[in-house]
């Protein structure tokens, strides 16, 4: 492919571009034309890499997992109990942010996906997302099912589960407290986690946790 005159090339430059924009504005349904602009490039270049923006949010989303906060090191290393390292993993997916950035961040959240009419643009920017969430998670969780560490037939209704545990967790940290919020977050993160995975009395399928009704 052409070389820009920075070394890089065009679908480098598409994706660093809007891994900015992702950055600096989580909630950010990264338009097509702004994307381009940012990157220094034509819209019909980014078509020909991205033909879609589902496409694009994908792959802006896939590497901010496996090259901004990649996992590889911390989940393989069996040296960790699986829990310990299923939790690391998970604290990897909430943001730094607490308190008033926290706050910050979940408005523009609101204002893009709740407060907007629901658009076809809308939609595929959030399901890309959603969806790009909880693959991260079943790819750890299927690396520690190798292992038997929990029931691989269970793994996709375990990504929901800790997912929506993720995104509580998040909200959380944009409300008011008094409370050590890490501490918390930790506590709930290994109830969480040990809900799930097979060890002793913990070994039980997402169906009888939802039925008992508790984690």
């Amino acid at each position: 492919m052409k070389q820009h005159q920075d070394g890089l090339d065009t679908k480098a430059r598409i994706i660093i571009a809007a891994c900015e924009m992702i950055d600096e504005d989580p909630a950010s349904t990264l338009s097509v034309r702004t994307v381009a602009a940012r990157a220094g490039v034509s819209m019909g270049s980014l078509r020909h890499h991205f033909p879609t923006q589902r496409a694009l949010r994908d792959a802006v989303l896939e590497t901010i997992y496996d090259v901004v906060a990649p996992d590889g090191q911390i989940i393989h290393d069996k040296a960790v109990p699986a829990r310990d390292r299923l939790v690391q993993c998970l604290r990897q997916v909430l943001r730094v942010e607490i308190g008033e950035q926290s706050r910050q961040a979940w408005i523009k959240f609101f204002d893009a996906f709740i407060a907007a009419e629901p658009t076809d643009d809308i939609r595929t920017a959030y399901l890309a997302m959603a969806s790009e969430g909880e693959r991260r998670i079943e790819h750890w969780l299927t690396i520690l099912a190798k292992e038997d560490a929990l029931p691989e037939s269970d793994i996709a209704a375990y990504a929901k589960l800790l997912n929506t545990v993720l995104n509580g967790l998040s909200m959380e940290r944009a409300l008011p407290s008094d409370e050590s919020i890490l501490q918390r977050e930790t506590e709930i993160l290994y109830t969480a986690v040990d809900s799930i995975l097979s060890t002793g009395s913990r070994g039980r399928s997402v169906t009888n946790v939802h039925r008992s009704g508790t984690l």
